[in-house]
């Protein structure tokens, strides 16, 4: 299942995708079977398997029904009508993020091979949706684009083993870690550099798990105005999402929404001779195999 989030008419909605529409579920779940199902996404992650299945039954039925539901109101929306935001429109948490996490990404930067993850975040302001514009910051001249993949927990926990690693993930999107690589530089930790706003552009869509069975096979692609500047495949990982999982949660709580960005495979800008940096007008379009495109803009503030 594809499961968004979107605002029309000053709300935030938790969407479904069905035959390139959007599906308020909350309110065709009322209307169909005269049941609540949940209006936002935090709170369907919060319902864990009983959301799961209630969205699975709406999706059946929209197979058969969408024509059903077409003409009553607020129900089924074409995207070009709403506004479609990450997936997780404002996390509980920081963003946790992976530094080099892909092999040829620490080659081409001419470092040596983590031998544990690292971990640094970025604030839940930096979060923006598809086709939301990045700021060009006032504070930098150099920054820099990462295609990444992300998973996100769907349930509370502490101290997961990688054998039930999964148990605990509700899904899959695409997240763009905007970096500013002055910044960066000039300061030890990364926070400043990649924590500014619209530096983290999400999504189009939740992909849930079961759509991805093995989420260390999918091709990764960044394009900069319609030229490839990062191929690459989730394979090439260091630490895959069983370890990442087992290292975030020693000792540390997660809970549903909770979003983990797994790092950039090779290609960044910084990296390329002359370096590549962004500048305004620029369009971004980041693709992971079975999750779709996202794409924003980069503009002046």
């Amino acid at each position: 299942m594809r499961l968004l989030s979107f605002r029309i008419e000053g709300k935030i909605r938790l969407g479904l995708l069905a035959e390139d529409k959007i599906i308020d579920m909350a309110e065709a779940y009322q209307y169909l079977f005269g049941e609540s199902a949940p209006a936002d996404m935090i709170s369907f992650l919060e319902e864990g398997d009983i959301a799961v299945e209630k969205a699975r039954r709406l999706e059946s039925a929209a197979k058969t029904s969408l024509r059903k539901l077409s003409p009553a109101p607020g129900m089924v929306f074409d995207a070009s009508r709403v506004e479609v935001l990450a997936p997780i429109p404002r996390t509980r948490k920081n963003i946790i993020c992976l530094g080099l996490n892909y092999r040829q990404h620490a080659v081409e930067t001419k470092s040596p091979i983590p031998k544990c993850p690292i971990f640094f975040t970025k604030p839940p302001t930096c979060i923006i949706g598809p086709d939301a514009p990045i700021l060009f910051p006032k504070c930098t001249s150099k920054v820099d684009y990462e295609a990444e993949l992300a998973f996100v927990f769907g349930k509370p926990g502490k101290d997961v083993n990688e054998e039930d690693a999964y148990d605990y993930i509700a899904g899959y999107t695409i997240l763009n870690d905007v970096t500013a690589r002055d910044l960066q530089r000039n300061h030890e930790q990364w926070f400043k550099g990649k924590g500014l706003d619209t530096f983290a552009p999400m999504g189009p869509h939740l992909v849930t798990k079961d759509e991805v069975p093995n989420p260390h096979d999918l091709e990764i692609s960044l394009e900069l105005n319609g030229v490839t500047m990062q191929k690459s495949n989730t394979g090439d990982m260091i630490f895959k999402i069983p370890e990442l999982v087992k290292f975030i949660t020693m000792d540390m709580a997660i809970e549903p929404g909770d979003v983990v960005s797994t790092g950039t495979p090779s290609g960044v800008g910084f990296t390329r001779n002359p370096p590549v940096y962004l500048k305004p007008g620029d369009i971004i379009k980041v693709s992971v195999e079975k999750m779709g495109t996202l794409q924003n803009k980069v503009i002046s503030q």
